[in-house]
């Protein structure tokens, strides 16, 4: 577990992430993050988890309607 303390950034209120947890997300700066609600909190991972949805989706009908895209792509 690691504690962040808050700090002001200009006319905002930011974290500090330290180095070890900027290397476990595999993150750097300028990198984006995505902050979302859990059921025992918060969540901050590197990955868009709406764009994960999207492409389940997508997979799903890719796998359902394979002979239709096969035929197309010809």
């Amino acid at each position: 577990m690691h504690t962040l303390k808050l700090t002001q950034i200009g006319n905002s209120v930011g974290v500090i992430l330290p180095k070890e947890v900027l290397a476990r997300l595999k993150v750097e700066k300028g990198d984006v993050v995505y902050l979302t609600e859990s059921a025992d909190g918060v969540r901050l991972t590197p990955h868009d988890p709406n764009f994960e949805m999207q492409m389940n989706a997508a997979r799903e009908i890719m796998r359902k309607r394979r002979n239709v895209l096969r035929e197309l792509a010809k």
